[in-house]
């Protein structure tokens, strides 16, 4: 009677250790394989061919490279499609992500097959650099997704963005009372860095990392040498100032992270976009004037 309870706990205890293999060894890198026979079989096939010249995108085996191509091309496409769709099992979107990424690779040995080596200034041409693009920037996607987030996470420290973001607003009202005593000029710096959008810099700023413009650091650094009393107003304001310093610092290394994460999508979805497009033209050409 025992049994079935057993079978359940271990099914159960089985599921949970598949919900933490990445993507990329699921089903011990079951997909991996797939991609490897599927690349061998394309460099055998090309290879064996006793065909002179070699054969190319207008043979019958570049043609059949072609429709292994395109179809594999169509079919990963939708990956964020499947993305809405939460389901285990044989087609879980782990093993479709598993399958995206290694079919994707096994792209370029099939799509390079297909040209049979032959680039000119074409919509051929086009489709076959967009096709690497789309690679490429996913390479770069598994990569970063694969080394950033542990790093993200750090950074947070167990603090959300909001969370940061409140603390350096907590720390900004005390500055703006600390600040009063001071002379003129170094309460208009602390006041300017105080009105200075934290979010500013843009994009190239973000991945880079680098914000000279800073007016925080500016103001902390016109404060001059204090005696290092507790009491004394610019020292008080020079302690915040760090603090607000370092607080900056973590929003802004949270920013960068995020941006690094984030970025590779504003080339893969677009280049994929731009693929369909290009493979349509390539096919109905190809059609058209065969």
């Amino acid at each position: 009677m025992a049994t079935a309870p057993n079978n359940r706990f271990n099914q159960d205890e089985r599921r949970r250790n598949a919900d933490h293999v990445s993507f990329l060894k699921h089903k011990k890198f079951r997909w991996l394989w797939i991609a490897v026979l599927l690349c061998m079989a394309s460099i055998a096939g090309y290879a064996l061919i006793d065909q002179e010249p070699r054969p190319n995108g207008g043979s019958w085996y570049g043609y059949t490279l072609g429709t292994i191509g395109l179809m594999l091309i169509v079919w990963l496409s939708l990956l964020g499609i499947r993305k809405r769709k939460m389901t285990a099992g044989q087609w879980s979107l782990k093993a479709w992500t598993s399958a995206h990424v290694y079919l994707g690779l096994a792209l370029i040995v099939v799509g390079t097959l297909h040209t049979g080596f032959q680039v000119g200034w074409n919509v051929h041409t086009l489709a076959y650099f967009l096709m690497l693009t789309v690679i490429i920037s996913g390479i770069y996607g598994v990569i970063v997704y694969a080394a950033l987030p542990s790093t993200l996470s750090s950074n947070r420290n167990e603090l959300t963005r909001a969370q940061m973001l409140e603390a350096l607003t907590a720390l900004d009202r005390q500055l703006e009372s600390a600040a009063q005593p001071l002379d003129r000029q170094q309460s208009d710096l602390v006041i300017s860095a105080l009105g200075q959008d934290v979010f500013y810099g843009g994009l190239f700023a973000r991945l880079a990392g680098a914000y000279p413009r800073c007016a925080t650091n500016r103001a902390l650094k016109s404060l001059p040498e204090t005696s290092g009393q507790t009491d004394d107003p610019e020292e008080r304001v020079r302690a915040l100032l760090t603090k607000r310093s370092d607080q900056l610092g973590q929003i802004r290394r949270h920013l960068r992270i995020r941006a690094m994460l984030e970025i590779w999508l504003f080339v893969h979805i677009p280049a994929t976009i731009a693929l369909l497009a290009a493979l349509l033209a390539h096919v109905v050409s190809v059609f058209f004037y065969w």
